[in-house]
């Protein structure tokens, strides 16, 4: 009885929704709204169009802090374009360990 109580319990816990992560226009959003949506949220996914090819969509995941990242990754500030701006300051996970290519072509 007890191993049919457990099967029981696994197959429910598996069969729970996944917390699913909220995506966004940033283009659509002023600083300050995509700002107020990050820290609501915690972590958000917004896109937007390329600089250099504006038919292309970009996107990235956007956090309020480094709590909000994955162990081994930390909070680096970033910049995405919005309605009334160009470069609104956020925030994107990086792994910890990252080095730049440059640093690792030039670091001899």
């Amino acid at each position: 009885m007890k191993k049919i109580v457990l099967l029981g319990l696994l197959i429910t816990s598996a069969a729970s929704p996944a917390m699913a992560i909220s995506r966004y226009n940033s283009m659509s959003m002023t600083c300050a709204e995509a700002r107020a949506t990050i820290s609501r949220e915690r972590a958000v996914i917004m896109r937007y169009p390329a600089k250099r090819t504006p038919n292309m969509t970009l996107y990235d995941r956007y956090v309020i802090n480094s709590d909000a990242c994955d162990l081994g990754y930390y909070a680096y500030q970033d910049y995405l374009p919005t309605k009334d701006r160009a470069s609104c300051p956020v925030y994107t996970c990086r792994p910890t360990t990252d080095l730049d290519d440059d640093e690792l072509i030039f670091r001899r």
